[in-house]
């Protein structure tokens, strides 16, 4: 079992910067591809970015936030970030964390592990 506690959301004028952090406990974080996803009100849990287990050397990111958002990983304190620079409006939403064995993937059905979420407000 993994549990994943996100932290770092607020509110964030458009341009401005913010950097999520997910936490993790309960397994081999190493282990674990470790992705981000975020939910607008009346829309779906859409991809955002993925980081690739052990070393973390492979990412891939959405169109919408490719250039401007950084994934990263650190093994030692087992948390995955997400720098999110030029935040835009378009950008508020409810960013989640997630973990699954062991390759990277776009798509939320193949993670097994969810945090609750921290809310991303951006004011234009």
């Amino acid at each position: 079992q993994v549990q994943l506690v996100e932290s770092g959301g607020g509110l964030v004028q458009a341009g401005g910067s913010l950097r999520l952090s997910c936490a993790a406990s309960g397994a081999a974080f190493s282990n674990y591809a470790m992705g981000w996803f975020r939910q607008a009100p009346g829309k779906e849990r859409e991809f955002v970015a993925t980081i690739s287990w052990n070393s973390g050397r492979i990412t891939y990111y959405a169109d919408s936030v490719k250039g401007r958002f950084t994934i990263s990983r650190d093994n030692a304190k087992n948390t995955v970030y997400l720098q999110m620079n030029s935040l835009k409006p378009e950008d508020t939403a409810v960013y989640y964390c997630a973990a699954r064995l062991t390759a990277t993937s776009r798509d939320r059905s193949a993670y097994n592990y969810w945090g609750q979420g921290t809310q991303v407000t951006v004011s234009a």
